[in-house]
């Protein structure tokens, strides 16, 4: 269970990673054309984008049929994460801001948790570069039934953290993901990276994760 919140701070921060924590959208979109070029198919940088945030699953069920490749969703993410992986194995590219406001909330003590659709696999080694423990709990598409736009993330986050979704903030970069994070009661701190995301009742919108302190995120739930 997450400590007590310190006054004017949230009770827990929740992450996106995929375009939020880390800007890997390019390596997906990478290895995506690399996949169609591979098995002879067809595909698009708007296709690709139309992927940003989904479950893994969902998304090689829509490249199977709009790219036009004979493999089964499966090993469609499989592959896609064989290719995204050597690519963070060789380079994190951070989101500027976000490794500087995650580790300022952790040593705040503001618990934080990550909350992505992408496996546990992928996310090992970008783990690898932060502090032990930064995050207390790990949510993965592997772990969910019911990946985002779905709360089932977000619920299983502020679960594990044992605390109410409605004193968290949840970090997010795509419709998708603020869906989910919004449908579980959080409020959503919007950083719009490679899609645009549209207003909502419990989004905040803002250009960068630069300079936002943890105090910075308190004031947000008391708006």
């Amino acid at each position: 269970m997450a400590d007590d919140a310190s006054p004017g701070l949230p009770a827990a921060l929740l992450w996106d990673m995929d375009g939020t924590l880390v800007d890997t959208e390019p390596y997906w979109i990478e290895t995506e054309f690399a996949l169609a070029e591979r098995y002879g198919g067809t595909w698009s940088r708007a296709q690709a984008l139309d992927l940003v945030g989904n479950d893994l699953l969902t998304s090689g069920r829509y490249i199977r049929e709009h790219m036009g490749i004979d493999l089964t969703p499966e090993r469609i993410v499989e592959e896609l994460l064989d290719g995204v992986v050597a690519r963070v194995e060789r380079a994190v590219p951070w989101v500027p801001g976000a490794r500087e406001l995650l580790l300022e909330a952790s040593g705040a003590g503001i618990a934080c948790a990550l909350v992505t659709m992408s496996y546990e696999r992928f996310v090992a080694p970008i783990l690898a570069h932060l502090p032990p423990e930064t995050f207390r709990v790990i949510v993965t598409g592997d772990k969910v039934e019911l990946g985002k736009p779905h709360p089932e993330p977000y619920l299983t986050a502020a679960a594990a953290l044992g605390v109410a979704p409605r004193d968290c903030v949840a970090i997010e970069d795509s419709n998708t993901g603020a869906k989910s994070a919004e449908a579980a009661g959080c409020t959503v701190l919007v950083v719009e990276n490679h899609v645009p995301v549209l207003p909502g009742p419990r989004r905040v919108l803002r250009p960068t994760l630069e300079g936002l302190s943890p105090r910075d995120l308190g004031d947000l739930l008391m708006r």
